[in-house]
């Protein structure tokens, strides 16, 4: 029972600042809307402006926070991620992301990232192994043995 108390009242969602959130334009579904896996984030009609309408349910997955064209969402860290006070936030391009940590002193520092290290289309379905057997009741996972990377279990 503590546990769940404890982890109720350390609950850090996802939240919408006012100022910068243009409603994605009054599309009909905002982005956040559209990627949130929990459909917590709702655009309200006469404000234009979205908000997380359940934040006990929030699952700080940060998918709102990165594909919020505005920079409009935030959500407030856990203090082993950063130090209390700190603001984390994504800026995304086409082939990278970094991260911007503003700390309450103002001192910013930047994390960039590739996005993906293959272009787009070309990955190999399987990963290039073999897709293995169809038999249901066999143990191996669908490229095994191949993937294993050893011959082992091929004996």
């Amino acid at each position: 029972m503590f546990v769940l108390v404890t982890n109720y009242l350390i609950n850090m969602p996802s939240f919408v600042i006012n100022e910068k959130c243009d409603g994605c334009k009054a599309q009909d579904k905002t982005a956040c809307q559209y990627i949130c896996p929990n459909d917590l984030m709702v655009l309200d009609k006469e404000t234009n402006k979205a908000y997380n309408q359940a934040v006990d349910m929030c699952w700080e997955c940060y998918s709102c926070v990165k594909i919020c064209p505005n920079q409009a969402i935030e959500v407030r860290g856990y203090a082993d991620f950063m130090p209390l006070g700190a603001v984390v936030q994504p800026l995304r391009s086409t082939d990278t992301i970094m991260w911007s940590v503003r700390f309450r002193n103002k001192q910013v520092k930047r994390f960039k990232f590739p996005i993906r290290t293959i272009p787009e289309g070309t990955l190999e379905s399987n990963g290039g192994f073999s897709e293995g057997n169809a038999d249901l009741k066999s143990q191996n996972l669908r490229t095994e043995p191949d993937s294993l990377g050893t011959d082992l279990f091929t004996k």
